[in-house]
């Protein structure tokens, strides 16, 4: 039997894991899920995204696609604030004045997923687990940038093995790629290779394009070199997903904790305040390790967690990346 908390969740004494899940997204990675109910989460993930996330980032594509375009278009005069990178010599000469050669965007996006299926993933103690996270961040990017031409594809990671869903277009495929993850099994018990994963799709990747990572990163860090290459080319994006009881302990008394990746198991004194004090501390230096890894990388770094609101971190990051890109753009125009 698990012992009750103070915050309400129950800790299982075989594995330390919750058994309180929440809608919306509650249940949507375990194998039991019926079909029927799987659709019903993808439609309620749609709207979700359409009308929560859709009218708020109206036009900017949720602020994701590259900048500009790879196509030369017309020229325009030079304004304080643009970026100079831009400039067009050979006009500018002709006309004794600053002039911007600007771009035609992209018609066509090509979108990669790649999604970690270790066992850790199915963790959660909060209103989701984590594997309901990587639904709703999968399904966020895939339904804004899912527009006519556009093509997504996903990678799943499984310990030992990859599973590839092939980029095509269309609101058919990528609702296909949703129940593939969302019925998708947990894997074994052994940490995922991100950093190999990440390196067999490059390959593939043949035009410009997002490509989003979506992972705890608990596994070993032999993926920030991997992340590093893809971004010199692409536009990428580590979306982590965390649960709070990752970062602290709960005083719950004594549990058994297990390692879904190694199987290992450990009973813990949770009342101790030092023990709480000590696990805090190395997940902080854990998280900050990630984060560092993923800044020196080069990636736009994204953490959503279970006990907050998905919708609104997304927001929140998309509003900081425009006003980091601001920024930018003013700084090269003086």
């Amino acid at each position: 039997m698990g012992t009750p908390g103070a915050d309400g969740f129950r800790a299982d004494a075989v594995n330390g894991t919750s058994t309180r899940t929440l809608d919306p997204f509650a249940g949507a990675g375990r194998t039991d899920t019926s079909r029927a109910r799987t659709e019903q989460i993808l439609r309620r993930l749609e709207l979700t995204v359409n009308h929560r996330l859709d009218g708020l980032l109206h036009g900017d594509h949720l602020g994701l696609v590259p900048g500009h375009g790879t196509e030369p278009g017309e020229t325009r005069a030079y304004t304080a604030g643009d970026d100079v990178r831009r400039i067009d010599w050979n006009v500018t000469a002709r006309m004794q004045r600053p002039y911007l050669r600007t771009t035609i965007a992209d018609r066509e996006l090509e979108t990669w997923v790649v999604v970690d299926r270790s066992a850790s993933i199915d963790f959660g103690t909060a209103a989701c687990t984590k594997a309901d996270l990587v639904l709703a961040a999968t399904a966020a990017i895939g339904f804004l940038t899912a527009h006519t031409g556009n093509r997504i594809g996903a990678v799943l990671l499984h310990p030992g093995s990859s599973r590839t869903i092939p980029a095509r277009s269309g609101r058919d495929h990528l609702l296909q790629i949703l129940h593939r993850i969302a019925t998708d099994p947990p894997g074994e018990a052994r940490p995922i290779d991100l950093g190999a994963g990440i390196a067999r799709l490059t390959p593939t990747l043949r035009r410009r394009g997002l490509v989003a990572v979506v992972s705890d990163f608990l596994a070993d860090p032999n993926w920030e070199r991997q992340m590093r290459a893809l971004s010199t080319r692409h536009e990428v994006l580590a979306v982590e997903v965390v649960d709070p009881r990752e970062l602290e302990l709960p005083d719950v008394g004594a549990i058994s904790l297990c390692d879904p990746e190694s199987g290992r198991t450990m009973r813990v004194d949770t009342s101790s305040a030092s023990v709480r004090a000590r696990f805090a501390a190395a997940a902080t230096g854990q998280r900050d390790a990630i984060a560092t890894s993923l800044r020196r990388a080069g990636v736009d770094h994204l953490q959503l967690r279970t006990d907050r609101d998905w919708v609104a971190d997304l927001v929140r990051h998309v509003a900081l990346r425009r006003r980091r890109r601001i920024g930018h753009a003013s700084r090269a125009g003086r």
